[in-house]
């Protein structure tokens, strides 16, 4: 089970776009705020920080 769920910091301007991430052993889960119970993505932990280096990285920027 996910727990420690928090919303990211860049959702606090546009509350329509809300995500947020919680933990497990190894694993990272996302939802979305506004549908908490519609299910999640889950990632092991070494995924997460790969695609979290890439955001901050520049890798998807357009």
């Amino acid at each position: 089970m996910f727990t420690n769920w928090r919303k990211s910091t860049k959702s606090l301007h546009n509350p329509e776009q809300c995500v947020e991430v919680g933990t497990a052993p190894n694993m990272t889960g996302v939802r979305d705020t506004k549908d908490r119970d519609g299910g999640l993505l889950s990632f092991t932990n070494e995924r997460w920080s790969s695609f979290v280096a890439a955001i901050k990285g520049g890798k998807f920027d357009a």
